[in-house]
């Protein structure tokens, strides 16, 4: 080989490791982390401090007999979805503007959340009534069309009508 070409092996060999100190790195992470103050950290503590200080992420206790489920449905053309909760059906109104929607249902319990599959929007949010089969929306029912009556047709105009007929 020519002068000054090292051989593919000596190039990627780690400079510290090959003087025989392996403890460097170690030393340092010991030393960053447990005893030197950081000036960003609150009271000057280190990262060692803060960092178990801090609670663990875990997830939510949960109840060992909670029954939990995802249902992917499809509201029918009146806008409700049906559920079955111990062997009994239960229509769930969820609103006819969203009729022939693909919905996700995500059951805890009788704590029921009703998602759109296709924008993640939540439609509702509710707590399954047990002595009810149809879960209202809760909103104000739409007043029936009321075609208008013609003049003297009802029973009190005839009443009157006959009264002033006869004098009284």
């Amino acid at each position: 080989m020519g002068r000054g070409r090292r051989s593919p092996s000596t190039a990627s060999a780690d400079p510290i490791r090959d003087r025989g100190d392996a403890a460097i790195p170690e030393r340092v992470a010991d030393l960053y982390n447990h005893h030197r103050p950081h000036r960003s950290l609150q009271h000057r503590a280190t990262p060692a401090t803060i960092y178990h200080a801090r609670p663990n992420a875990s997830p939510p206790p949960s109840d060992p007999d909670a029954h939990h489920r995802v249902r992917h449905d499809r509201v029918d053309t009146t806008g409700k979805i049906t559920l079955r909760h111990n062997s009994r059906l239960h229509h769930i109104g969820i609103g006819r503007e969203h009729a022939r929607t693909h919905v996700i249902v995500l059951v805890a319990d009788l704590d029921i959340r009703i998602i759109d599959a296709a924008t993640g929007e939540l439609l509702r949010h509710l707590t399954l009534d047990t002595t009810r089969n149809y879960q209202p929306t809760g909103r104000p029912r739409s007043k029936k069309r009321q075609t208008p009556e013609p003049e003297g047709s009802r029973v009190s105009n005839v009443l009157v009508d006959h009264k002033r007929a006869r004098g009284g």
